[in-house]
């Protein structure tokens, strides 16, 4: 038999909705076996630890993050000085503080020459302890353009279909093609559109050819709807969002992914950081889109739009295991407790196409995150981890 945990007298967030009653969560192997009222195990002799007003909801879900990046104040210069080796084992650090942080799933936006794709093997073999990964191997971009110095650059409509089919070969779990300029690359311009309507258009084509989800990097508000119209699964960040976006992702249900730890963190370096100073060019761009990618961010919420939780952690004072500090900055943002909950758990695993997670139900994947009282009351016991008080992956306590 496979070894049991019981979890008891539990209030769920079954990543929906919040249950109305204190239930008991039998986990068998790395599966949630049976959900029912507590007197149901009454003869139960196996683990079993009580959860009396605690709260049991599945494990966060983060669809952006960088598990290459290190947090540092100017990553660029901080990766270039590290090899292959260390590109590695800096991914399976951030990977395992992800995870102990409440985060059981990630989509991994952007990697380096596929150090990632190894750590990923790793853990989701079992191998390593860590979140099930999707990773994008190599970010696509324009000569130029935003992430050049370490992404898969293509020009034209051509080259743009066999970059994607180098990703695919690669390895990818999904292909991020990069639509606009962005902060964090010298000489270019959020606002700015990269890839034309064709190009965006024949990378998606291509990569939905092969069954692969799409994410693109879009910031302005032409380079979003190219985008939106080559049929991606979602934009990430989505800062100059304007009405005809928002409609026509709302009639093809694409996703937003907000990261609002990404501006959050650059904009708010903690006063007592001695470390690699974050580029002026940088600052200033932040500033300049900061209060549009707000009001972007909560127009789409406003209109019923889709989105998934995702934090870019990796980029400047975004640090993997703080990933769920998003929630917290969701919510300032004008997003209910139960939205923000919705958000980072059942809808992350429908952006991934991750089967089988994303929900409390029976035969789903036992990974789950306990935290101290109720999270639609007080969101900050899931957003500050302080407040957890058990994550599992796959049947297996973590911390």
């Amino acid at each position: 038999m496979s070894h049991q945990i019981l979890l008891r007298n539990a209030r769920i967030f079954n990543g929906k909705k919040m249950l109305e009653e204190s239930l008991s969560v039998l986990i068998e192997g790395s599966m949630i076996s049976t959900i029912a009222p507590d007197q149901h195990f009454a003869d139960y002799r196996g683990e079993q630890y009580n959860l009396s007003g605690k709260t049991l909801l599945p494990g966060l879900i983060d669809c952006h993050v960088h598990l290459c990046y290190t947090a540092s104040g100017d990553p660029s210069a901080d990766g270039h000085k590290m090899g292959h080796s260390q590109l590695t084992l800096t991914a399976l650090k951030n990977a395992q503080a992800t995870l102990r942080g409440g985060v059981t799933a990630v989509r991994d936006c952007g990697g380096r020459d596929y150090m990632e794709f190894g750590v990923r093997d790793a853990i989701n073999k079992g191998e390593f302890e860590g979140p099930t990964i999707y990773a994008s191997g190599k970010i696509i971009c324009m000569t130029g353009g935003h992430g050049h110095s370490h992404g898969r650059i293509a020009d034209g409509v051509e080259d743009v279909r066999k970059a994607v089919r180098e990703q695919i070969h690669a390895g990818c779990d999904l292909v991020k093609i990069m639509a606009t300029g962005g902060v964090m690359t010298p000489g270019v311009n959020p606002e700015d559109a990269h890839y034309s309507a064709e190009e965006m258009a024949s990378g998606v084509h291509e990569a939905k050819r092969f069954n692969r989800r799409t994410a693109s990097h879009a910031q302005g508000t032409e380079g979003i709807l190219n985008a939106i119209n080559a049929g991606i699964d979602s934009i990430e960040h989505g800062i100059f969002l304007d009405e005809e976006c928002i409609e026509k992702m709302l009639a093809a249900g694409t996703y937003v992914v907000p990261t609002f730890a990404a501006l959050h963190n650059i904009l708010n370096i903690p006063e007592n950081y001695d470390g690699p100073k974050i580029p002026d060019f940088i600052l200033d761009k932040c500033r300049r889109v900061e209060r549009a990618h707000r009001a972007s961010i909560q127009a789409f919420y406003k209109a019923g739009g889709k989105f998934a939780m995702g934090t870019d952690a990796g980029t400047p004072h975004n640090k993997h295991g703080s990933n769920a500090d998003e929630l917290r900055l969701m919510c300032a943002n004008g997003m209910t407790n139960l939205d923000a909950l919705r958000i980072s758990t059942f809808n992350g695993a429908d952006l991934m196409g991750l089967e089988g997670h994303g929900l409390i139900e029976s035969s789903y994947a036992a990974d789950i995150l306990v935290v101290d009282g109720n999270p639609a009351a007080d969101i900050e016991m899931v957003a500050d981890c302080a407040n957890h008080s058990m994550v599992i992956k796959a049947g297996r306590i973590i911390s």
